[in-house]
């Protein structure tokens, strides 16, 4: 496990939550729209300065009276197979735990779930789930299709609700169209919390500048979404 950067405080990462926000390294996708190529590219990884886990932790415990939560974000977190032991000592300090995932690898979330190692999880759901060829686009190209039916088997274990968590999407006009985003939310009818974020205007992986939706045509899909589900629009990523 790689720690490339943490947020000594956040009021958005884990809602309701003061929160740190612990960043790390290494990703299995390659994700277009993606604005964190330093904690994905492993030739931007080698180059970073790792924070030991003991600066973590001595942070963690003088901030105790103050933070309530720590966000784990990446990258992609459960790439790393030590994520529960990590995890498990920021629990012995008192904090709530969220985690970010792109929902790849359903065992690691079924078994933090399971351990009550996690009280938050935010994954995100880049493409509809009927369509291997759009998920794979978006994605860099790199998805699989085990990868892919295991992207939905973590979705149905959030939906199963044994942890609280939300899902989100972030649009962009080269990949979605309003009736993408609308099967997504036939797809997730019983989601507690759906979010739509509007794409912004980054340095991406793919070098590439990508177009947000206009105000009005989120808030038009949003309308038309909640006759599925419990979806809203976020106007932070």
């Amino acid at each position: 496990m790689k720690i490339l950067g943490l947020q000594k405080q956040s009021l958005i990462e884990y809602p309701g939550r003061i929160s740190a926000v612990v960043f790390l390294g290494g990703c299995n996708l390659r994700c277009c729209f993606c604005y964190v190529p330093h904690l994905v590219l492993p030739e931007k990884i080698e180059n970073q300065k790792e924070i030991p886990q003991r600066e973590i932790f001595s942070f963690l415990k003088e901030r105790k009276n103050f933070l309530e939560a720590v966000a784990i974000s990446g990258g992609e977190p459960t790439i790393n197979e030590d994520l529960p032991d990590f995890i498990k000592k920021i629990k012995k300090l008192g904090y709530l735990v969220e985690l970010e995932t792109n929902g790849t690898n359903p065992k690691m979330l079924k078994y933090l779930i399971d351990k009550k190692l996690v009280d938050y999880v935010a994954m995100d759901i880049k493409h509809r789930l009927d369509n291997f060829k759009k998920y794979k686009e978006i994605t860099g190209g790199i998805l699989t299709k085990r990868m892919f039916e295991n992207i939905k088997k973590s979705v149905k274990i959030l939906l199963s609700g044994k942890v609280d968590y939300e899902l989100r999407t972030t649009v962009m006009k080269e990949f979605h169209k309003k009736e993408d985003i609308l099967e997504i939310c036939k797809e997730i009818q019983e989601a507690k919390i759906y979010y739509l974020q509007n794409y912004q205007k980054n340095s991406t992986i793919s070098r590439k500048t990508f177009t947000p939706f206009k105000e009005k045509e989120v808030e038009e899909i949003v309308k038309e979404g909640q006759e599925f589900t419990n979806i809203k629009y976020r106007k932070y990523l």
